[in-house]
């Protein structure tokens, strides 16, 4: 019996999965499909085009090729350029003004985190489910995704007032600082804007991203006693500032390492007799000897967290803990901010749940959150304050950032068939 209502309840389930899509929407599929070699052939020629954060040229191409597609989807593009002083290519812009439904703010990025000098790697097909490139799945095969998905409900004439905002930025890999000018005209964008849909790498058909932890840096320097190595530990001489960084260190992990969705990491660390560190190209130098306590030492590491809140209480409890000096040493940390945090919302999740609308209608199934701590940060946290959204439409794969990075290319059409069949349920008046 206990079979049988299994059964029963696994084919109710499949036919409520499937039963939703209209005939219109059926026709966004198939043409969709019908686009496909197209789609491929924009992705090859996009991953071909090294576009590595800081390779002006190259940023600047990939953002000519997607001009030219968004003018095919009936948006007009524009090119937003940064001061000299960034050495950043710029962003694209491509708008679309009606008054239609809600209005949209799409977030993609040109750039890949694989610069000029690096090996090269092609756009390959490696059979008929896989293929490689640099930045194919992060984010080219994203950005695609979007592209794609617009040239479709245009041709079939389903923008018409629509009103959207389609912003790629061209230093997400790596962004141009400060961000308060790199990200300035993208912030004030956003904010005319009611919903955000960002193109990041998707984790399957039936997952999305609702929350990112953000990032955040921070540096500490110790100073001691420096003295001969035979009075350490004594009054006198103190434990020197080797030892002192050791106990912080230990203390943040001791003290924090178990809460959820926090991490914090230790890059770099250099101590001795002399020492000396450039901030600005993360590079040091260090003497010492094994009979000299170390009077300095130096740490930088970074700070994730999911909330502002999360973040604030980190940062006072390693604030506390540098405080508790061992004898005859002091101790100082210094954070700074970097990429704000995309907090779960009550309008993300509403968003999410469109989006599992739409799976659903396909026969996918629901669509679920992803774990927040499975992402770094991205382009859609420095306006997540300011309007809804969702992450992770993008294209799937594995081995972002890395060399041999794939995109899944059985996948890859359903994912422009949700991004199509979404935007089209949100413009609706």
């Amino acid at each position: 019996m206990k079979k049988i209502l299994l059964l029963i309840a696994f084919g109710c389930s499949q036919s409520l999965w499937a039963q939703t899509l209209s005939p219109l929407e059926q026709k966004i599929v198939d043409a969709v499909n019908n686009k496909m070699a197209y789609a491929e052939a924009l992705l090859k020629e996009s991953v071909d085009i090294n576009s590595g954060s800081l390779n002006i040229n190259g940023v600047k191409k990939v953002g000519e090729v997607f001009a030219r597609e968004f003018t095919k989807a009936g948006l007009t593009p524009e090119w937003v350029p940064l001061p000299d002083s960034l050495r950043r290519a710029g962003h694209l812009v491509a708008t679309r003004k009606g008054t239609k439904g809600k209005k949209l703010f799409l977030i993609g990025h040109l750039d890949t985190v694989f610069e000029p000098d690096m090996p090269p790697n092609p756009y390959q097909r490696l059979n008929d489910s896989t293929a490689t490139g640099q930045g194919v799945n992060d984010m080219k095969g994203g950005d695609v995704v979007a592209i794609i998905a617009l040239q479709v409900l245009e041709e079939m004439g389903l923008l018409k007032d629509a009103n959207i905002v389609a912003y790629f930025t061209g230093d997400e890999e790596r962004a141009g600082t400060p961000t308060s000018v790199s990200r300035k005209d993208f912030i004030e964008r956003a904010k005319t804007c009611d919903i955000a849909l960002a193109f990041e790498g998707a984790s399957g058909l039936r997952n999305v991203a609702t929350a990112r932890r953000g990032s955040s840096g921070w540096e500490l320097k110790v100073a001691a006693k420096t003295g001969h190595s035979a009075g350490i530990f004594t009054p006198n001489a103190g434990y020197g500032a080797i030892y002192e960084a050791a106990r912080i260190l230990n203390s943040f992990r001791e003290e924090l390492s178990t809460e959820k969705y926090l991490t914090f990491n230790p890059g770099i660390i250099i101590g001795g007799s002399e020492m000396s560190y450039n901030e600005k190209t993360a590079k040091g130098d260090a003497i010492g000897k094994t009979n000299i306590i170390s009077p300095a030492t130096i740490v930088t590491g970074d700070l994730r967290f999911l909330t502002e809140k999360q973040k604030n209480a980190a940062r006072e409890k390693m604030t506390a803990i540098t405080q508790r000096n061992l004898g005859g040493t002091s101790a100082t940390i210094r954070f700074k901010d970097g990429i704000p945090a995309m907090e779960p919302t009550e309008g993300n999740d509403a968003i999410r749940k469109i989006v599992s609308e739409v799976t659903m209608s396909m026969g996918l199934g629901p669509t679920e959150a992803g774990d927040p701590g499975s992402r770094g940060a991205g382009d859609i946290s420095y306006v997540a304050k300011y309007l809804s959204g969702i992450d992770g439409l993008g294209a799937s794969g594995r081995g972002a950032h890395a060399p041999g990075e794939t995109i899944n290319l059985k996948e890859f059409p359903l994912l422009i068939q949700r991004t199509a069949l979404l935007i089209h349920r949100l413009i609706q008046p």
